[in-house]
C-alpha cells in the first residue's frame, strides 16, 4: 500500500469516528465508556495522520 493510499484509508476512518461519535451524542442513553473509547481511537488515527504526515515532509 503506498503512503498516499494509507493516509486516505485513515483519514476515511478518521472521518468514520467523528461520524459514529457525533451520532452517539444525539443519543442521550450512549455509554459514556463507550464514547471515551471512540474518542480515544478517533485521537490515535489522528496521531498516526500526523506522525506519516511529519515523516513525509522529512523526506
Amino acid at each position: 500500500m503506498s503512503m498516499q493510499s494509507h493516509l486516505a484509508e485513515l483519514e476515511r476512518r478518521h472521518a468514520e469516528m467523528k461520524r459514529k461519535i457525533e451520532d452517539a451524542l444525539m443519543h442521550p442513553s450512549t455509554d459514556s465508556l463507550q464514547l471515551a473509547d471512540m474518542k480515544r481511537q478517533k485521537l490515535k488515527i489522528k496521531d498516526e495522520i500526523e506522525r506519516l504526515r511529519s515523516n513525509d515532509t522529512l523526506h
